[in-house]
């Protein structure tokens, strides 16, 4: 099955590795505090390998406040352009529809700011899954859009 690809961007008036840091470190109950329809803030953050978060192949459980979970891996780290992770072992409400998905931040000059861009291409759980993903795109578009209103908050 073909991945479905969803992103969304925000500009804000930071240097370029700030916002890289800030973000790839930043506790991410903290950026992801608020519920978006179905889409639960992040409770918190368990089982980390390894020390401050920024290497490669470190592993984290995420857990959110409706009761699921799933796993983060770090794939790639390029300061201050980009970094990827890959989220599997998904519990909860989006189970039955995403078996995986790979995730990046990058991060561009844009005129005195960054251009912030956050994308996930998510692999659906079944075929017949594939069917509800663009309904999914949707909403995470929205929830995309808080967490860079907040990103834009704890850098500015």
């Amino acid at each position: 099955m073909t991945g479905y690809r969803v992103s969304a961007s925000r500009t804000v008036p930071v240097e370029i590795t700030r916002a890289f840091d800030v973000v790839l470190t930043e506790p991410l109950p903290r950026l992801f505090s608020r519920r978006y329809g179905p889409m639960a803030p992040i409770r918190e953050v368990r089982d980390q390998t390894g020390g401050v978060w920024g290497t490669v192949g470190q592993t984290r459980r995420i857990v959110l406040t409706d009761g699921g979970a799933m796993t983060e891996r770090l794939t790639s780290v390029d300061r201050p352009s980009s970094f990827g992770y890959v989220i599997s072992d998904l519990k909860g409400p989006f189970k039955a529809l995403i078996a995986s998905l790979d995730g990046a931040w990058t991060f561009e000059a844009a005129g005195t700011g960054t251009r912030i861009t956050w994308s996930w291409t998510l692999q659906p759980a079944s075929s017949t899954a594939s069917y509800a993903l663009p309904v999914f795109a949707r909403l995470w578009r929205g929830y995309a859009r808080q967490a860079l209103e907040e990103v834009e908050k704890v850098l500015v």
